[in-house]
């Protein structure tokens, strides 16, 4: 399986059998290069634009975006339901976790996740082999609450996402604070991490290239 960063919280992960799942596309106002190539699965954990935008995508992809489970032959996916803020959503609504099983691995896309997770959401996201979490604070949780939530799911790879860099054009924050209180990261100078057969390893955080 391969993981190739667009951006923000979108992600191309394409499978064994080149399937191409999408994850939160977005547009192109927030200074990442709108993705515009062909995608068979789209996730979307919120109808904000800077995670939903489809009109560029091309082929004819399932969407996924709500709350359920999908069995899209060879890969399932499970919604979950949970909120953008701690406020139960109402600032800014409600957000969707995404299991993704395909490959013989298991990954959580937690989108723009605002708040901790209840005990019965830690229980589905047990045995974790990839968690794509947001670190920037601001419109999600923090590097704080992040570095809490891997450390209680405990899973295998740690890719974060939603997070300031050059490219991007609001404020949230940036890696150094994420980094300095989980105490690893290992930079791949890559857009792109194929994921090894087996993954010995806990907690480990990679940080991905968004420039070719």
């Amino acid at each position: 399986m391969e993981i190739k960063w667009l951006g923000h919280s979108s992600f191309l992960i394409t499978t064994n059998d080149g399937t191409k799942i999408l994850t939160d596309p977005f547009d192109n106002t927030i200074g990442y290069d709108v993705y515009t190539g062909n995608a068979d699965i789209i996730t979307v954990s919120h109808d904000h634009y800077d995670h939903n935008y489809l009109r560029e995508v091309k082929g004819t992809p399932t969407l996924v975006d709500k709350p359920m489970t999908y069995d899209l032959g060879n890969i399932k996916i499970h919604g979950i339901s949970s909120y953008h803020d701690e406020v139960k959503g109402l600032k800014r609504g409600s957000n969707i976790i995404f299991v993704i099983e395909a490959d013989g691995y298991k990954l959580a896309h937690l989108g723009d996740l605002g708040h901790l997770l209840d005990f019965d959401t830690i229980n589905i996201l047990n045995n974790l082999d990839v968690l794509f979490i947001p670190i920037g604070g601001n419109y999600t949780i923090g590097p704080k609450e992040a570095v809490k939530l891997c450390d209680v799911l405990d899973s295998k790879l740690i890719i974060p996402m939603h997070y300031k860099t050059p490219a991007l054009n609001f404020t949230i924050k940036g890696l150094e604070e994420f980094i300095q209180n989980i105490k690893n990261g290992e930079k791949v100078h890559s857009k792109v991490y194929t994921l090894p057969e087996t993954m010995n390893f806990k907690n480990k955080v990679i940080i991905l290239d968004y420039l070719d």
